[in-house]
């Protein structure tokens, strides 16, 4: 039996190690290398975070290429750039190139103001070129509805981009006159692919919303110059209150129609005064940081007509009494209202009423009691007290006098709790304490507390 030369086995398989070597970088220069460094699995598999990361990679430089300011808006991967979350997060992650960006979703949501969608053709024509589907739903502006004009032109509203079955999405925000900013809604029309996207997965579209206008900083996640908002935190928490209602301007006009408004001097005078108190209520209470909402007569107005009820003569609001904070008083009173009276207290039927330019700031305030809410009343001369009851509600954003403001979303059955089915009809002749649909007798304050109780100035 011829011996075996271990001198001639070793060259082999050195030989064959050295070819084996030069073979692995010869593919992975020709076929990972120029697709941006592809991550393999234990199994020599592309895995998935790779795969939404090179997607994430070829969107962003298309973006950039076309200057368009995009910036993070995905709920999930902001809430793992928050600091508590950057702490607890695993430091071992196995993929550490996409731990951030890729949230183990299919979708990722970037927003941009629509003023930057200058170069849409180029752009969209280039994305395909890509090889991304497109998907662009448009709908009306509501910035050109008015009660004369009821529709706007149509404009882009959200752009989904699929490649490699991922998802991005991208939100066009507009300037609202109230100084804020507003994405519409995402509604398929009827020839539309409702297979194109996980729609249920979407952080944005199932309503529309308003923000403040955020601050943004660039910076790098997983490799990626990204914008993202400077308050993390206060965006999300935007994000997550956003819903907007929009005014009814076709049936406001119809109400106009029936009952004109008055255009009388007084009148016009008493809708500035209540705007410039309604802006002040607003600066005040947000330095506060104590939210509200239009309530009674202004909400009425704002839902039956889109405007103010001139001869209602005060600006009504909405509080939580779980908001309430001691220095209300003082911050109104340094704003420059005098208070004009005071009822009840913390813990039951809390009313505070100031007094700016002649016309009223009145705040009811809302306390839970099971399935309902309610804010009391309470008449001066008799120490009566009133319950006034409404079903649930949550609150949404709007818009009145170039302002945002809150409304409660479930905005008629706000309205018919208080006023009745007959709502739409105007009542000049207003009895608080006998008019209102939901109005309840709640008992009398003690005589020996009015002095505290009972305060009219």
């Amino acid at each position: 039996m011829p011996r075996v030369n271990r001198t001639a086995v070793l060259s082999l398989l050195i030989v064959s190690s050295c070819v084996f070597l030069l073979f692995q970088l010869h593919y992975y220069r020709k076929y990972v290398s120029k697709q941006g460094g592809v991550l393999l699995s234990p199994d020599s598999h592309v895995t998935n975070r790779a795969i939404q990361w090179q997607v994430l990679r070829k969107f962003l430089a298309l973006a950039q290429r076309f200057r368009l300011p995009l910036f993070l808006a995905d709920t999930w991967a902001l809430a793992l750039l928050s600091q508590d979350a950057l702490r607890q997060h695993d430091r071992r992650v196995q993929e550490p190139h996409c731990s951030f960006l890729c949230t183990g979703r299919t979708v990722l949501s970037f927003a941009v103001h629509a003023s930057s969608w200058r170069s849409s053709p180029d752009f969209l024509t280039e994305a395909r070129t890509k090889g991304f589907e497109l998907l662009e739903l448009r709908g009306k502006d509501p910035r050109l509805s008015s009660l004369d004009v009821l529709s706007g032109e149509e404009i882009p509203l959200h752009l989904l981009l699929r490649l490699d079955a991922y998802i991005i999405q991208v939100v066009f925000l507009y300037e609202r006159s109230g100084n804020y900013v507003w994405h519409g809604p995402l509604r398929l029309g009827g020839a539309m692919d409702r297979t194109f996207a996980p729609f249920t997965l979407l952080d944005y579209g199932r309503h529309a919303g308003a923000y403040d206008r955020p601050e943004l900083v660039l910076t790098v996640l997983d490799g990626l110059d990204v914008r993202v908002p400077r308050n993390i935190s206060h965006f999300l928490l935007q994000q997550r209150d956003a819903r907007f209602l929009e005014c009814r301007f076709h049936e406001a006009r119809h109400f106009l129609q029936l009952y004109p408004d008055d255009a009388s001097a007084a009148a016009l005078d008493f809708r500035r005064k209540a705007k410039a108190l309604l802006h002040l209520a607003t600066q005040t209470l947000g330095s506060l940081r104590v939210p509200f909402w239009i309530s009674s007569g202004t909400c009425l107005g704002w839902f039956r007509q889109c405007g103010i009820i001139s001869y209602s003569q005060d600006v009504d609001i909405g509080i939580f009494i779980s908001d309430f904070r001691p220095d209300i008083v003082g911050a109104f009173r340094d704003a420059g209202l005098s208070l004009k009276h005071k009822f009840g207290k913390v813990e039951d039927s809390l009313e505070l009423s100031f007094l700016s330019n002649d016309v009223k700031l009145d705040i009811f305030f809302f306390y839970e009691d099971g399935d309902v809410l309610w804010n009391g009343g309470t008449q001066a001369k008799s120490g009566r007290k009133f319950k006034y009851v409404f079903p649930r509600f949550s609150l949404c954003w709007a818009e009145l006098l170039e302002l945002k403001v809150r409304v409660p979303c479930e905005t008629r059955d706000y309205v018919g709790a208080n006023y009745g089915s007959t709502w739409s009809i105007p009542l000049k002749n207003w009895d608080w304490k006998t008019s209102p649909s939901n109005v309840q007798e709640n008992g009398e304050w003690p005589r020996s507390e009015w002095a505290e109780l009972i305060q009219v100035y």
